[in-house]
């Protein structure tokens, strides 16, 4: 199953361009969809992505990288799990 990056092009926390190419690069089999998420009050003050349905946010678009890193690999160990 292929990863799904969701993110906004209109909160002021997100570097749209950079964070798009990151998450490529995280996964570059992964969907990524770019626009409005309606978190607005998220959005003004953290960096956020929502992957897999699930919202991850953090103080800067390094640490919003890591947590999503983590997020994805805990989504194929589970996947993996549920599959043996």
């Amino acid at each position: 199953m292929s990863n799904e990056f969701r993110i906004c092009d209109e909160c002021r926390m997100t570097n749209v361009k950079s964070l798009a190419a990151k998450l490529k690069k995280l996964d570059p089999s992964a969907e990524i969809k770019i626009g409005c998420q309606s978190y607005c009050g998220i959005g003004y003050k953290k960096s956020f992505c929502i992957v897999n349905g699930k919202h991850v946010t953090a103080p800067s678009e390094e640490e919003l990288l890591a947590k999503v890193e983590k997020t994805v690999q805990r989504e194929a160990r589970r996947q993996a799990a549920s599959t043996t």
